[in-house]
């Protein structure tokens, strides 16, 4: 337990080396809404692409609970970089926690290295939370499937290279759930990029829509190698997705609350500092109670996901109230900082513009509250 303890407080210190290096230079990539090559090769070089993967297969193998601190702190950098590895791995999670002995074997040493990244394809343009109104569809031909169709808001589409793509096998299964499969997709013939999103927020990072022309892979692509489990495989894999969100969450709830706790000190009004008066003081003790609580779900969010134990209520809880927390204390942080708050001279308006995404995102606020409640029915059941 000390050395797993020594161990992550060592990852966690150069975790923080590097974002102190590349502090400087975040303001102005992210207000040209340039790709980060260099510090995505840093992160890299680092080993975040790997973070969670299991390290026989060159992975860090780092728990849950400490890839949670990672992502907290790169957030409150920022929090546009997280989503580079949190796609990425959720891709990696889905073969490694189903895919089959001869999949992991090849495809997760080139995921944990870097040298093949990309994300979980779940998006099209008529279905978000829905996913079993998917259209994109696989037709088996010989050794082969052929697939056609789109997605949209794909992380990393322009510049990964490999996708978690879901695709329904058999359109006409009746419930649709039993007609979805999961494949391992690199890009080829037949895969063509579409344009790249514009976003209020979450700039620098590709979000782009992709299609599917008869695109073909062959059968040993299919994760667990079997139809029908398409679903449950992508929803497997996101109960890390929605701990990496809440993460972010706490990040940028967190770097809200440092920035206005330093303004506060230093604005002046009516001759006195602004931290001095009373509604600014119920603004950051309002502030830092949000910060702490979410990171407390988070973590047992993570202990839960380490456990191997089903944690979609914890993590749906972690990450309702962790983004509903960066967006509220994105909302008074600008509210302290006033016209300086709404200036992007200052960094607090990106964390306005990134929070919304936060909600939205690894399944809406509104789903996570239907997903806690149905939980919380099942576990209490009269």
């Amino acid at each position: 337990m000390q050395q797993e303890k020594e161990t992550e407080q060592q990852i966690l210190d150069a975790v923080d080396k590097f974002l102190i290096k590349i502090k400087p230079t975040v303001h102005q990539l992210e207000a040209d809404d340039e790709y980060p090559e260099e510090i995505v090769a840093q992160m890299q070089e680092m080993g975040l692409f790997g973070a969670v993967i299991d390290p026989k297969y060159g992975g860090l193998g780092l728990s849950v609970r400490t890839y949670a601190k990672i992502v907290e702190r790169i957030a409150c950098v920022w929090m546009s970089l997280t989503g580079v590895f949190n796609s990425h791995l959720i891709m990696a999670m889905s073969v490694q926690r189903f895919g089959t002995q001869q999949q992991k074997d090849k495809w997760l040493p080139l995921f944990a290295s870097g040298e093949m990244r990309g994300a979980l394809a779940l998006t099209e343009a008529n279905c978000g939370t829905d996913l079993q109104s998917i259209q994109t569809h696989a037709k088996r031909v010989g050794n082969d499937y052929l697939i056609n169709g789109s997605k949209t808001w794909i992380t990393n589409s322009l510049h990964g290279s490999c996708f978690a793509l879901l695709v329904k096998t058999n359109p006409n299964e009746n419930p649709a759930h039993k007609g979805m499969s999961l494949f391992i997709a690199p890009k080829g013939p037949g895969f063509k990029m579409g344009k790249a999103l514009k976003k209020l927020g979450y700039k620098g990072i590709d979000t782009a829509e992709f299609f599917l022309d008869n695109y073909a892979l062959p059968t040993e692509n299919l994760i667990g190698l079997e139809e029908g489990h398409g679903l449950q495989h992508a929803l497997g894999a996101l109960a890390l997705g929605r701990i990496n969100v809440a993460a972010r969450g706490v990040g940028v709830a967190s770097a809200a609350l440092k920035d206005s706790i330093q303004y506060s000190q230093l604005r002046k009004t009516f001759g006195k500092p602004i931290c001095q008066h009373q509604s600014i003081q119920i603004y950051l003790a309002d502030m830092a109670l949000r910060v702490e609580a979410g990171r407390l779900l988070v973590d047992s969010a993570a202990v839960a996901f380490d456990k191997g134990e089903r944690c979609d209520m914890e993590a749906g809880m972690a990450k309702l109230f962790a983004t509903e927390a960066a967006m509220k204390n994105s909302t008074e942080a600008l509210r302290i900082h006033g016209a300086y708050g709404y200036s992007t001279e200052f960094n607090v308006e990106r964390y306005y513009r990134d929070a919304p995404l936060l909600a939205i995102g690894e399944g809406t606020n509104e789903l996570q509250r239907i997903i806690i409640a149905k939980q919380l029915i099942e576990k209490n059941p009269l």
